[in-house]
């Protein structure tokens, strides 16, 4: 007899089973996949380059609590992500700042002078709606139509006038030369890699892990008390309210013969090309290896569920599910896909841990 069935072995459920386990509790943690880690699994391929698998996994957050509890299960490597957008023949940095306006424009503004320029450009917008309403409210049409709407287009396969404001509200514009990707107080990535971390996480003799196992396959056979399920919400209800709709990405993996491929470690393409971006691993992980490989990044409306739309319509159904799930009190629903959010990997850890101690002052906790 188990405790806790947890269904899904990335961050939500890999974090769930270490603290439960810790607490006496007995866990089995199943996945569909070969491989511990989910989406943020990494392995040496064949030219012993560390990679990810699902792209580019670059940690960061201003939680010191998920900092800190993370930091039990690795060493970090201090890595600051930069990320140059190739636009107008140009690679300028992304997000948009005193650098990119000035190389883009042939200018000398500074900070004072660039807010001005960009509040010349802006399109007021009231209510801020869309995905367009706060990318036309900020910067105006033209750097609209460089930076945003090819991008949101081929990402979302979507105008951005139909996503909700909260997908273009994630990358801000800056009036200073700061060229990071993130601002956050931390910002590392696991020494070893992210499976090792998650080895470390999962090594306590209170979990048993069956990979390559679909739950359904033995939710009757296997006895337990409660189940955490951090799969496709939609899926767990039979698709009874039809299917929530996720963007997936195919990912082409390329290695080079030479040192460096790029400039920095992710370059985007916002109007030019199929995929949206390429980025290169080294950068990332901070390896020394004669060769180097790349990953490019096509989006795709088939595959694994990666990116749930964030639109009225889709969060309409999702709430029909959620009414649902709120019936089931043996079961808990967390991740990016079962409460169907556009989570962050430190956002994911943060609602693990919140949902740890709801479980551990709830009275199902006690045998």
């Amino acid at each position: 007899m188990y405790d806790f069935l947890i269904v899904g072995c990335g961050f939500a459920g890999a974090v769930l089973a270490e603290r439960l386990a810790v607490e006496g509790k007995k866990i089995l943690i199943v996945d569909k996949r070969d491989h511990i880690a989910g989406n943020a699994y990494d392995y040496y391929n064949e030219d012993g380059i560390l990679i990810h698998k699902y792209g580019p996994h670059i940690f960061h957050t201003n939680s010191e609590d998920v900092f800190r509890y993370l930091s039990r299960f690795t060493e970090w490597r201090p890595y600051e992500h930069r990320v140059l957008g190739s636009v107008d023949g140009l690679l300028v940095p992304i997000p948009i700042n005193l650098t990119t306006i000035n190389e883009l424009y042939g200018k000398n503004l500074t900070s004072d002078e660039v807010t001005s320029f960009l509040a010349s450009k802006a399109e007021k917008r009231n209510p801020i709606l869309t995905s367009e309403d706060v990318v036309l409210n900020a910067v105006g049409k033209e750097l609209y139509e460089k930076f945003f709407k090819g991008y949101t287009k081929k990402q979302w396969d979507l105008d951005p006038s139909e996503l909700d404001a909260s997908v273009t509200a994630r990358v801000p514009t800056r009036t200073n030369k700061d060229d990071r990707y993130f601002t956050d107080n931390f910002q590392a990535m696991p020494k070893n890699g992210y499976t090792e971390m998650f080895k470390k996480m999962l090594s306590h003799k209170n979990i048993s892990i069956m990979l390559q196992t679909d739950y359904k396959d033995i939710i009757d056979v296997i006895p337990f008390r409660t189940m955490i399920y951090t799969g496709p919400i939609d899926s767990y209800f039979d698709y009874c309210y039809g299917k929530l709709p996720y963007r997936s990405i195919d990912f082409k993996f390329e290695t080079f013969n030479q040192e460096i491929y790029q400039e920095t470690g992710t370059i985007n393409y916002p109007t030019s090309n199929l995929y949206t971006r390429i980025t290169e691993f080294k950068y990332l992980t901070g390896q020394k290896n004669p060769k180097t490989t790349i990953v490019y990044e096509y989006p795709t409306a088939d595959g694994d569920p990666y990116y749930p739309i964030p639109r009225k319509q889709n969060q309409d159904v999702y709430n029909q599910y959620k009414k649902l799930s709120e019936e089931h009190s043996n079961v808990y629903f967390t991740g990016r896909l079962a409460t169907y959010k556009y989570y962050n990997m430190d956002q994911v850890v943060a609602q693990s841990l919140a949902l740890y101690r709801k479980i551990k002052n709830q009275e199902i906790y006690v045998n």
